[in-house]
């Protein structure tokens, strides 16, 4: 199992918006597509204004799979257009995480 680990940093004041935004627009179309959420937050201490979400994979393939697929979805196409338009997410981060032999989560 892979994880993938996105980090998205935002404006100041505009992550209620981009929350919202996310949860009408985006949410229903990577659950479809990506299948595993493993946990989706937001940051309280340290750098603020921070989303961060993980999503779980069976293979590198499995996860560039999933991804073209979601890419190719006019949703998703549509949400891209929509947060480009809102113009609050400053810098995106993305880690694929594997899992120790003794990790809780493999």
């Amino acid at each position: 199992m892979y994880y993938e680990l996105r980090t998205y940093t935002i404006k100041p004041t505009r992550l209620g918006d981009w929350l919202a935004l996310y949860k009408t627009a985006a949410l229903a179309v990577q659950q479809e597509h990506l299948g595993n959420l493993v946990g989706f937050f937001t940051t309280e201490i340290g750098e603020v204004n921070q989303v961060v979400h993980i999503w779980a994979y069976t293979s590198l393939d499995d996860r560039m799979n999933r991804r073209n697929a979601m890419a190719a979805d006019p949703r998703w196409q549509d949400f891209a257009r929509q947060n480009k338009a809102l113009d609050a997410v400053v810098t995106l981060e993305s880690r694929l995480l594997r899992p120790t032999d003794f990790s809780p989560l493999q």
